[in-house]
Formats: C-alpha cells, sequence, structure tokens
C-alpha cells in the first residue's frame, strides 16, 4: 500500500473534506471544487498540493478526491496463537513502519525516528508499549499527529491493551539516523 504520484495527478474536490496543513499541524477543511495534486499516498494518508499549501487527508477521506479508499487490513494475530514481548515488539515496530512523513515518503522506522519500542506484560496477559521518537525538527507541529497515529495504530495488534507514544529530543536526530535503504531513496548514498 502505497503510492507517489507525478505532477499530473490533479484532482477536483468533489465535496468539503477535512485536512490537516503540513508542517503546522493545523485543522483545516479543503472546499469542494477545490484543485488538490495528490503528491503522495502512503500509510493510511494522502498528501495533497492545493492553493499553493501542502496538506495531509485522512485516507478515508479518498472519495472527496475521487479515489477509493486503500485501508489496511489490520495487523494479523501471532502465527502460533501465543503472545509474548518479543512478538508483540516484533508486530509493532512492522506497524510503525506504515506510518510516514507527510512531506517524505519514507516511513518514520526508516527516518531513524523511533528511538525505542518496548512491550510490558500486564497482569491479564495483554500488553503495554512504550514508544519513544523524535521528529526531523523540533518545531514540526506534525509531531502530535504522526505520534498519535503510531498510537492508534499500535493499538490495532492484537493483545495490545495500551500504547504510549512519547516525543523525544535526546539525541537529537540527524540524517545519520536514517536506514541506508532511506538514503538511496533520498539520493544521499
Amino acid at each position: 500500500m502505497g503510492e507517489r504520484y507525478g505532477e499530473t495527478d490533479t484532482r477536483i474536490l468533489q465535496r468539503d473534506c477535512a485536512a490537516v496543513s503540513v508542517p503546522w499541524g493545523q485543522p483545516q477543511t479543503l472546499e469542494e471544487g477545490s484543485y488538490a495534486l495528490v503528491t503522495q499516498r502512503l500509510g493510511g494518508s494522502i498528501t495533497v498540493m492545493s492553493g499553493g499549501n501542502l496538506y495531509r487527508i485522512d485516507e478515508r477521506n479518498a472519495d472527496a478526491l475521487g479515489l477509493a479508499p486503500q485501508l489496511p487490513p489490520p495487523p494479523p494475530p501471532a502465527a502460533d496463537g501465543a503472545l509474548d514481548a518479543a512478538g508483540i515488539e516484533r508486530a509493532a515496530w512492522e506497524q510503525l513502519g506504515t506510518c510516514y512523513d507527510p512531506e517524505i515518503p519514507i516511513d518514520i522506522v526508516n527516518l531513524g525516528l523511533v528511538y525505542a519500542c518496548t512491550a510490558e506484560a500486564l497482569a491479564d496477559g495483554r500488553f503495554r508499549l512504550a514508544v519513544n521518537m523524535t521528529l526531523t525538527a523540533p518545531g514540526c507541529g506534525m509531531g502530535t499527529l504522526i505520534a498519535d497515529e503510531a498510537r492508534d495504530k499500535l493499538l490495532t495488534i492484537p493483545g495490545v491493551a495500551e500504547a504510549t507514544v512519547s516525543l523525544v529530543w535526546d539525541p537529537p536526530w540527524s540524517r545519520e539516523m536514517m536506514s541506508e535503504a532511506a538514503r538511496l531513496e533520498m539520493g544521499m548514498l
């Protein structure tokens, strides 16, 4: 599930549509009849350029752009049916890999934004996940939105009862934290 678009995929909004301005993270409504250039469609969200500004639209609103929604399937349960911390952590890293920066077509794991992900068993047999992540820039208004998206996706993992995603600034993010694949994608190798 991931599509990047070229400069020719301009759409006309077929209805008013909730969006979030990038990089400020402010809720906006894009009006019916507005032009929107789709720049990326990854991880359950669509980034568009409209009126000279970037906006992020939830995949559930793809119909406003005349697109069929592409909602990801829920994560599968553990292969053997048993839940352990290591399996929950593996599933969590996979889910975090479906969260994308709205301006860069690379997931937050490969960008090197996720510093830690740990699972703790709860008394009822379910798990609590704790994630520490950062942003490419401390002033990014999208931080809370990306952290909330990560938390929501973590809560879809079977056996996860709680998830906390904390934004941390130490150590500061740098391009060296990106995976080799991400650096290759960005033309940095």
